[in-house]
């Protein structure tokens, strides 16, 4: 069981920290009608902001193991929470949609690294052993999902900048608390990392098929995530109360569902399972209805927590590199599909002559990232072993 009360400062001081970047997921949701409206920007502009935000990632993943393995857990922290907080604090004051996404870019590239490394200061400090820590890191994550979109809608009420404001407000209290609280990096030999390590893993044919597995379903989940407002067109209160519903699923399925489906069925059975839960519910969006549309993008959080926590369980488990090295090459095809989808979205939507038509594609992706499954093997685990789930349950973001 996760221990609470005995948890160090630098725990508490890493995982507050980390519910506000992750924060950053979904505050965005319930004011891109806004933003649109303010800056005279067209859907498919908008939705840009995702794609800034995560195509930067993709990189980052390629460099995070490096920069840590060169300069500290600590220092590369820091350097991520500093980017974060001048990122969103010039959203704040920007005047463009062209500034937002180039700012976007910059809070991405902050919020990679501040993940990189967040993971591995809770599991070094904390009490009661690597899957209590982890848990607790997931906790973080799910409380940061769910309340990113709550944020949203409360500031965005009063202005599209407020949710920015906001948010490096209390990025900037982390930063202080980080620098204060958390230990100096040791003086010690690092092993290195060569920047090209992460593609290289991808050599292994079960990662391989994995990660782009996983990259067809992200590229779904930001379907729903960048498109389902311009589907609904509720207020930033109505779009925010329905993505907070969303997130308290993902958190929940995340930390609680997605362990026990991987023991009974074996992870990668199950993920397959989940994924293709996900694409019935991605059709469902397809129906011109506004109240099936909130109630399956409320019900897909649960999809999403499942499949955020198993494909990761599966890519760590699947190869023998190592699993920092696997990580990033999993997460760096995993961030491509994400990224992909946000930039495409719209166009999905122009070229079908429908609003509805990305749900049916997120749909079909869903299906292939089973059938690329499929082709790895659906093999179940040894009973004996604890599923890899339960140990790399917050490497997904």
């Amino acid at each position: 069981m996760l221990s609470i009360s005995n948890q160090p400062r630098t725990v508490w001081v890493t995982a507050f920290a980390a519910v506000i970047a992750f924060m950053g997921i979904g505050l965005v949701d319930p004011i891109l009608l806004s933003i649109a409206e303010s800056l005279n920007a067209s859907p498919t502009e908008v939705t840009l902001l995702f794609t800034s935000y995560l195509g930067v990632q993709v990189v980052a993943m390629l460099l995070t193991g490096a920069l840590t393995a060169r300069f500290g857990a600590k220092r590369t922290l820091l350097g991520g929470l500093v980017l974060i907080v001048v990122a969103t604090l010039a959203c704040a004051l920007a005047d463009s949609i062209t500034q937002l996404v180039a700012l976007r870019a910059v809070w991405g590239m902050g919020n990679a690294l501040f993940i990189a490394t967040a993971l591995s200061v809770i599991v070094g400090a904390a009490t009661g052993g690597q899957q209590s820590a982890i848990l607790l890191y997931e906790a973080a994550l799910g409380i940061g999902i769910a309340t990113g979109p709550l944020l949203g809608a409360v500031l965005g009420e009063i202005s599209w900048r407020g949710p920015f404001a906001g948010t490096a407000v209390l990025m900037g209290v982390a930063l202080v608390l980080s620098a204060v609280k958390l230990p100096a990096d040791a003086h010690q030999e690092r092993p290195k990392v060569r920047l090209l390590d992460p593609l290289r893993a991808l050599r292994h044919k079960g990662l391989l098929l994995t990660s782009i597995g996983s990259a067809l379903y992200t590229a779904a989940f930001f379907t729903v995530l960048a498109w389902a407002p311009f589907v609904l067109l509720f207020s930033a209160t109505g779009v925010g109360l329905v993505f907070f519903g969303w997130g308290l699923a993902v958190a929940v399925s995340g930390v609680f569902l997605a362990p026990r489906l991987a023991a009974r069925l074996g992870e990668r059975r199950a993920t397959v399972v989940a994924v293709l839960g996900f694409a019935v519910l991605l059709a469902a969006m397809v129906i011109d209805s506004k109240p099936v549309v909130v109630v399956a993008v409320m019900l897909s959080g649960i999809g999403s927590g499942l499949l955020n926590t198993l494909f990761t369980g599966t890519a760590m488990s699947v190869s023998d590199a190592p699993r920092p090295t696997a990580s990033a090459g999993y997460n760096f095809l995993r961030w491509m599909g994400g990224a992909l989808a946000a930039a495409l979205v719209g166009h999905v939507a122009e070229w079908f002559g429908s609003p509805h038509a990305p749900f049916a594609v997120g749909a079909v992706l869903c299906v292939l990232a089973a059938g690329t499954l499929a082709l790895g093997g659906l093999r179940r685990r040894d009973p004996h072993t604890v599923p890899a789930t339960a140990v790399a349950v917050g490497e997904e973001f």
